[in-house]
């Protein structure tokens, strides 16, 4: 989520730009195309349906860097989204405010080859591969718009920490139960090839049962693989406490509250798989380093 401004702008249309999708050169659709098909492989099997879905929707494939115009038609007839142009990360009020008007915003630059497995600073692989295929899902779709509306609230009322927490652990970093066993949907793990190989190889992390309190609560590293991931069973539900929380409430409450950290379980945490914990033995655990 853009809690960190790189720009001056307040309001939405100060944040928009032309994607200018003519000017990506042929290294530029090579290296989508590399990015893309690496990541299909690794995710095989383990991504949620509703993602996969997406992506065919929505045209989006190893050819190239995606026409927001073009993929837009499709977006739009599907759950009312559409793609907007940013420059790079943008203030917390006009993120949500797009959010909230069914307008998802994503960086136009590409990552070169020399840095195919990590960015500080996310780019339209990231946002398009990552982000859009689930807002073909009306479910998710309708979450995503109430999180904006509820992001506009929290702005006002000292609670954007809280919901950058359910950001992290749900649109980015979110996994869902399904029939056939716990699949991602976040767009952190579908985007990022270290972080999908960690999810599917690497037995170290937690699965914990999604708590929106606990969530809440619950910080986070920005810069490394995570510790604990927690499952949904339903995009409907997420929607559903979105609408159904008092939030406000809530954060008065929590400022009162002890902060959590991802690495250890707590008495009344729902364990679906508890980790081996071993990625992260030898990493400073404290609170400190958590965001």
């Amino acid at each position: 989520m853009a809690t960190h401004a790189v720009l001056n702008a307040q309001s939405v249309e100060d944040c928009i730009i032309a994607q200018d999708w003519e000017r990506y050169s042929a290294e530029d659709h090579a290296t989508w195309g590399i990015l893309f098909e690496r990541q299909r492989k690794t995710l095989e099997g383990h991504i949620c349906q509703e993602y996969l879905d997406g992506l065919a929707a929505l045209g989006i494939g190893p050819e190239g860097v995606p026409d927001f115009r073009a993929m837009n038609e499709r977006l739009r007839r599907l759950t009312g989204w559409e793609v907007v142009a940013v420059p790079g990360l943008i203030p917390s009020r006009p993120f949500f405010q797009m959010l909230s008007d069914r307008r998802f915003p994503a960086g136009t630059f590409i990552r070169s080859r020399a840095q195919l497995d990590y960015l500080e600073e996310p780019d339209i692989f990231h946002d398009v591969f990552g982000h859009v295929p689930l807002l073909t899902n009306p479910a998710y779709a309708d979450y995503m718009r109430e999180y904006g509306r509820t992001g506009l609230v929290a702005c006002d009322n000292k609670g954007v920490k809280f919901l950058a927490r359910l950001n992290w652990y749900t649109i980015e970093f979110g996994l869902i139960r399904k029939p056939e066993g716990i699949k991602a949907y976040g767009a952190g793990i579908a985007s990022s090839y270290g972080e999908a190989k960690y999810v599917v190889e690497d037995p170290s992390a937690n699965f914990l049962a999604f708590d929106l309190e606990r969530v809440l609560r619950t910080g986070y590293y920005i810069d490394d693989f995570q510790a604990t991931y927690f499952v949904i069973d339903r995009f409907e539900d997420l929607f559903a406490l979105m609408r159904e929380t008092d939030f406000l409430e809530l954060y008065v409450r929590l400022r009162t509250e002890p902060e959590l950290t991802p690495f250890e379980i707590g008495p009344e945490d729902v364990v679906v798989r508890e980790g081996t914990g071993d990625y992260w033995r030898e990493f400073p655990q404290t609170k400190s380093h958590l965001k």
